[in-house]
């Protein structure tokens, strides 16, 4: 009961404008009436008017004994007549504790003479069981001396205008539960309950259609019985279903007036007779689009159907149900495209990254194994380019789904992308029986012919594998791991299946630095600068080399030196190098898209690279991606890594110069050079090492070597450009010697794309 507000009649916003005035006008005419009836004398006429009031209005003398009420309190009390209330007091009509709430604030209002003003009330009257709420004022009664007699009391049935104001702030409530993404069944269960206060004697169920339209589950219930609950979650949906069943089914409300009867729940009678339920009316939720989302149940033990008013509360919980309901299956495909592969529908990277973490803490507790499989397949660009990227597409999708199949419940298939994919067998007990079968297994699944662009397609692929957690404690570092081994697993021919080898990781370097490596890569600390290459004889900007640099979230920037030779030893100069190529070409190409005059970039390729038997493949997806032409990109590559197998680096090198990307030679003449590679190599450039210019023009042996460099080069048709010239006295030697070319900390270090953008703007020819 709420605490009575100060305040005279005219604050009293609940009655009508009507009742307010003749209360004012009346409130004498009670006094007067009260002392008329203790004195046995009526006046009809005024009796009449108060009977007529649909107000509760009584007279109370000072022990709290009704002296007089009208019509309509008398019936509210469960009293035959008017004769019948006169000397009965609250005691007499209500629980004890409403009688002596009642008693104490009317005692009170009669020892302080202080009226009590638009109380609001929850009471149960007499011979009911549902609470009603009442708006109540009660005055002071005094006789012509002023003292006080009684008191007068007026209340007004207010029920139903709170019952709309609690569903108002209902629905208020449950969209800011919506807007504020809360868990569904959190949502379902207090719309549920919001309709559930409306009414008396109703239970409320909510039942969630599944994905493939057939079954309903368990939505919200939170007053059925539990065991009856459980008996229909998961009920297939059909035409003589109960009314839920049916309702889904139809898409059309389903009223039974009486489940002991109706022929829908012929099949289902004895399910629900337990529990009492005779009636049950049910309404699909469904979308703008009249698709089914599920069904809005109201469960009575009458045999009846429902009113008016509970058909539109029926109404207006499916609609709020329905934008609950969309609302979740949004967000859930929100949440499984950024999380899935949208091919393949296989997991993604941001998946793995969430899950992989979990699954390697339970391992750790459980004394268990996890074997991670990276899967890369072998010259899948072949695919793409002899029966389409669309026949490409179609093989990814089929080798999805055999991977898919081909592995435990409790497995997990990620793409990569591209075509990489990782397998990660958990639930291992700790030994390693069966592992490589599994594997195996997998491979063959893999390497069965396909149809694809109209001919039989045979995919193979190569598999690193590294176990936790001896090859590694960490998401990363068992990444890394399993991806040197797929490396290693290319190298020896393909369509084979490696493990990590723990002697050769690294040559003995910390895990940690590996780590921090791999995580270089792969989460954003990398940037390339660029250094110029200009035109001997004219100063113009031709060309830019791409230089990786590392900016460690630590340490700061790390010079190349502390980390290329880590990568080279670990195999991560790979995907680095990948990173490199990738950028290069992204940077060009918006350096074009700025209106700039197109340069060349040159991007060095390590010896692993360039043993990629698809490295050619790689560069080829890079200027695709990055829509960027093969003529403004030139690889460079060192005599070294050319001279290891030169067949092999000769056959990559024709498929990069069928691309059309450049092909230049670095780092020429330093030590030992063989003038076999330039005649043998079909290089487009030759890049002077800055160990030989540096020493010009004093050194005459440095001036003879150069100058016959220069000279052979010309002779063959590449074009010189000379490293680390730093001096004026170089470049008057290079101008002199004809080399076409320069590069170093004469014209410009490396700067970043933003200062080299500058650069070209203001060195336009």
């Amino acid at each position: 009961m709420h605490e009575p507000s100060a305040g005279r009649w005219e604050s009293v916003d609940a009655l009508t404008a009507e009742t307010r005035r003749f209360v004012a006008a009346t409130e004498a005419m009670m006094a007067s009436t009260a002392r008329h009836l203790s004195e046995g004398v009526e006046n009809l006429r005024l009796k009449a008017i108060i009977h007529e009031l649909p107000d509760f209005l009584y007279v109370k003398d000072r022990d709290s004994r009704f002296v007089f009420a009208n019509a309509v309190t008398v019936a509210s009390l469960g009293l035959k007549s008017t004769e019948e209330i006169a000397g009965k007091r609250d005691f007499d009509l209500f629980e004890f504790e409403a009688a002596c709430r009642h008693f104490d604030i009317e005692q009170q209002i009669m020892a302080t003479g202080e009226a009590r003003v638009d109380m609001e009330e929850t009471v149960v009257l007499p011979g009911t069981v549902k609470p009603v709420c009442r708006l109540t004022s009660k005055i002071p009664l005094r006789n012509d001396r002023g003292e006080i007699v009684g008191l007068i009391g007026l209340s007004r049935d207010i029920t139903e205008r709170k019952l709309q104001e609690d569903l108002h702030r209902g629905q208020a409530k449950l969209l800011e539960m919506i807007a504020r993404n809360e868990p569904l069944p959190m949502i379902l269960e207090a719309l549920v309950l919001m309709i559930e206060a409306q009414l008396t004697g109703i239970d409320g169920s909510v039942l969630l259609l599944d994905g493939e339209g057939t079954r309903l589950y368990h939505g919200a219930a939170p007053n059925l019985p539990g065991g009856y609950s459980r008996l229909i979650d998961g009920v297939t949906i059909g035409p003589k279903v109960g009314s839920c069943g049916t309702a889904a089914w139809r898409g059309q409300p389903v009223i039974v007036e009486d489940v002991m009867s109706d022929p829908l729940w012929e099949d289902f009678r004895a399910l629900v007779a337990p529990f009492g339920f005779r009636s049950c009316w049910s309404t699909p939720i469904a979308t703008s689009e009249d698709n089914v989302l599920g069904t809005f149940a109201l469960y009575s033990r009458q045999v009846r159907r429902p009113t008016e008013h509970e058909m539109k509360l029926v109404a207006l919980a499916t609609h709020i149900a329905g934008i609950a309901i969309e609302r979740k299956r949004v967000d859930d495909r929100i949440h499984f495209m950024a999380h899935h592969d949208d091919l393949t529908g296989l997991p993604n990277r941001a998946f793995l990254k969430e899950r992989l973490a979990n699954i390697l803490d339970q391992a750790r507790r459980n004394g268990r194994k996890v074997t991670v499989a990276y899967l890369d397949l072998d010259n899948f660009k072949d695919v793409n380019d002899g029966s389409g990227h669309a026949a490409g597409d179609e093989v990814l999708k089929e080798i999805a789904s055999r991977m898919a199949n081909s592995i435990r419940a409790s497995d997990m298939v990620v793409r990569l992308g591209g075509d990489e994919f990782l397998v990660v067998l958990v639930h291992q007990s700790s030994h390693d029986a069966g592992i490589n079968r599994r594997l195996r297994e997998l491979q063959k699944a893999i390497n069965r012919p396909m149809r694809g662009g109209g001919s039989d397609i045979t995919i193979t692929s190569s598999i690193g594998v590294a176990a936790f957690p001896v090859d590694g404690a960490t998401p990363e570092e068992l990444l890394a791991n399993a991806d040197r081994a797929m490396y290693r697993a290319k190298q020896l021919g393909r369509n084979t299946l490696q493990h990590h080898d723990g002697d050769s990781s690294g040559l003995g370097m910390p895990r940690g630095e590996q780590e921090e490596l791999h995580q270089a890569i792969t989460c954003d600390q990398l940037f390339l600068e660029y250094q110029p290459q200009v035109d001997v004889a004219t100063g113009r900007i031709t060309g830019v080399e791409a230089l990786v640099r590392w900016n460690h979230p630590a340490k700061g920037r790390v010079p190349p030196v502390n980390f290329i030779p880590l990568a080279e030893e670990t195999g991560l100069i790979v995907p680095l190098g990948l990173w490199v190529l990738n950028e290069a070409c992204r940077q060009a190409r918006s350096w074009q898209d700025m209106g700039l005059a197109p340069v060349t970039v040159a991007v060095n390729v390590s010896a692993k690279q360039f043993a990629d038997p698809d490295f050619a493949s790689h560069v080829a997806e890079a200027l695709e991606r990055n829509r960027l032409q093969s003529r403004w990109l030139e690889l460079e590559v060192t005599e070294s890594v050319v001279m290891q197998n030169a067949e092999r680096a000769l056959a990559m090198m024709e498929q990069l110069r069928a691309i059309g990307v450049r092909l230049s030679i670095d780092d020429f003449g330093s030590g030992y050079s063989s003038l076999a590679a330039l005649k043998t190599f079909p290089f487009d450039r030759l890049k002077m090492d800055r160990s030989l210019v540096e020493a010009l023009p004093g050194d005459k042996t440095a001036v003879a070597i150069a100058s016959a460099v220069i000279s052979l080069a010309q002779t063959l048709k590449l074009s010189v450009l000379a490293e680390g010239v730093e001096t004026d006295a170089q470049m008057d030697f290079l101008r002199h010697a004809h080399c076409e070319e320069a590069q170093g900390y004469h014209f410009s270090k490396p700067v970043s794309p933003e200062e080299l953008s500058r650069m070209l703007q203001t060195r336009l020819p």
